[in-house]
């Protein structure tokens, strides 16, 4: 039977704004990582004084425009439909938004069941209206402080949601996941990750001033992009526990790295 529950569970208050500059090119030849590195240095040069938003409003004000935007990427939530197997039975989707990924994936797999967790309640609002008739679970809060069940979750997925915390953050997240997954589950993510160890550490320094300059505390999130490279997030993983993490390909700038337990 289908049912869709919503659930709004405490949160954090987030503070946030991204960085804007999404490369699209997976690895990069040097030629081309040395150009957009110009660019942007440039463009963080020019946005140095920008205003931050609190993150669940920064996509709560974006709502409307959301799925057009995010348009860029539908090759990306295609894809990731296409790797998620007949097998899976129950599906954790983290930062699912306005359910993207899910509109293809309930397309192949009309009664999955499904939990997504995200911390904007008008983009869950909106992912439960486009599909009433399917069995979700959709959790208001922060996926790093929520507990997750343990090893009920045939997979775990994550598209263009991971790149704004930093390592210790996303290695107790990783964590969580390989528990929640049982022997032979899947996690999946496809994501924007940093062309180089120099951008990495660019973006990572500009962060911490603008925390400074704003006075944001550190417990608070920003939408700001703060990539690893596909090397450190899957080292990442294998800390977490996962026996084979690969990065398997990129699709329209999201690069896809799967993990398995």
């Amino acid at each position: 039977m289908a049912s869709v529950m919503l659930i709004l569970a405490p949160k954090e208050k987030a503070v946030g704004k991204e960085t804007g500059k999404k490369k699209g090119k997976g690895q990069l030849q040097m030629q081309e990582q040395e150009q957009y590195m110009r660019e942007l240095k440039a463009w963080l040069d020019e946005t140095a004084d920008s205003n931050l938003e609190e993150m669940a409003e920064f996509f709560q004000n974006r709502l409307e425009g959301y799925e057009e935007h995010m348009s860029v990427w539908r090759n990306a939530y295609i894809r990731m439909a296409e790797y998620v197997k007949p097998e899976v039975k129950r599906l954790l989707d983290l930062g699912c938004g306005t359910g993207l990924e899910l509109d293809r994936i309930w397309e192949k797999y009309p009664n999955l069941e499904v939990t997504g967790v995200d911390l904007s309640e008008a983009m869950l609002a909106k992912l439960a209206q486009k599909h009433p008739d399917k069995n979700q679970t959709l959790i208001c809060a922060d996926y790093f402080q929520y507990p997750f069940e343990k090893e009920v979750y045939d997979m775990v997925i994550s598209i263009e949601s991971f790149h704004h915390f930093k390592p210790e953050k996303k290695q107790k997240l990783f964590q969580k996941i390989y528990k929640a997954l049982p022997p032979g589950g899947i996690f999946l993510e496809a994501d924007y990750f940093a062309c180089c160890e120099e951008e990495e550490t660019l973006l990572f320094t500009e962060c911490a001033r603008r925390r400074a300059a704003f006075h944001i505390p550190e417990e608070q999130f920003i939408h700001f992009d703060t990539p690893l490279t596909p090397e450190h997030e899957i080292e990442l993983l294998y800390q977490a526990g996962f026996g084979q993490v690969e990065l398997l390909e990129c699709v329209s700038g999201a690069s896809f790295v799967r993990g398995i337990k």
